[in-house]
C-alpha cells in the first residue's frame, strides 16, 4: 500500500532520556504502515553519533494526529509526499512505486545496508562528498541516520529546489561515489527516495530549517 503521508520527526532528549526515547520511538500507533526509529549525527562513524538526538520515519495510511514528546527538549517534524523511491528497506518498498515530478521543496532519503567487506573503502570516500555538502546551494537540512552506529545508515537533507538537487548530485565527488556503488558493490541493500515537503513545524537546533 502506498502511504498517504510520510513524516520524519526528530527529537532533542536530555541524555538520561534516551532509554526512554528508544522504547517510545518503536511503539506503534493506529495507521502505521512503516516505522523505523533512527539515531543521528555528524557522519556515520560512532564517535560521530549524537546521543542527545533521536528521529522516527514513519508512513501512514492516514495523516496523523501530532504525538510530541512531553520530555523532548526540541522537536521538528516534517511531512512529506513521495515523488520516487527505488530500492528497499529490511525488505519492503516503504514508500510504494511513486512517479511524480515537482520542482519545488525537495527531501531526499538514502538508506544503506554495506557489506562488512567493502566498509573501509565506503568509509574512505565519505569525507569528500560530505566537504561537497557543506555549504552546497540551496541545501537546508543534512542529517546523517543509522539504525546502527555502523553498517546501516543513511542521510536525510532538504533541498530549496529539485534544481538545486540535481546541481549537487552532478558534483564530481558525489557523482564519482554514485558510479562506484554499482562497480565497487559497496551495499547488501539500498534505497532511494525523493518527496516533496508539505509542512514543517518545531524547530531544529534553535529554528524552523525550512522557514
Amino acid at each position: 500500500m502506498s502511504p498517504t503521508v510520510v513524516t520524519l520527526q526528530v527529537w532533542r532528549v536530555p541524555l538520561g532520556r534516551v532509554p526512554q526515547v528508544l522504547r517510545d520511538s518503536r511503539r506503534r500507533a493506529p495507521h502505521m504502515l512503516f516505522t523505523k526509529a533512527l539515531g543521528t549525527g555528524r557522519g556515520f562513524l560512532p564517535h560521530q553519533a549524537d546521543l542527545t538526538r533521536w528521529a522516527r520515519l514513519t508512513t501512514w495510511s492516514r495523516r496523523p494526529d501530532p504525538a510530541p514528546l512531553p520530555y523532548a527538549t526540541e522537536s521538528w517534524q516534517v511531512d512529506l509526499r513521495p515523488l520516487a523511491s527505488r530500492g528497499s528497506w529490511s525488505g519492503t518498498q516503504p514508500f510504494g512505486d511513486p512517479h511524480e515530478d515537482f520542482s519545488g521543496t525537495t527531501a531526499v532519503l538514502t538508506r544503506a545496508r554495506l557489506r562488512p567487506s567493502r566498509a573501509a573503502r565506503f568509509y574512505a570516500a565519505v569525507p569528500a562528498v560530505s566537504r561537497t555538502l557543506t555549504g552546497a546551494p540551496g541545501l537546508r537540512v543534512s542529517l546523517a541516520v543509522g539504525e546502527a552506529p555502523v553498517g546501516w545508515q543513511g542521510t536525510f537533507s532538504v533541498w530549496e529546489s529539485r534544481a538545486q538537487l540535481r546541481a549537487f548530485a552532478h558534483d564530481g565527488a558525489h557523482r564519482d561515489v554514485i558510479t562506484r556503488t554499482s562497480t565497487v558493490g559497496w551495499y547488501a541493500e539500498e534505497l532511494f527516495a525523493r518527496f516533496a515537503v508539505e509542512a514543517s513545524s518545531g524547530t531544529l537546533d534553535g529554528r524552523d530549517p525550512l522557514a
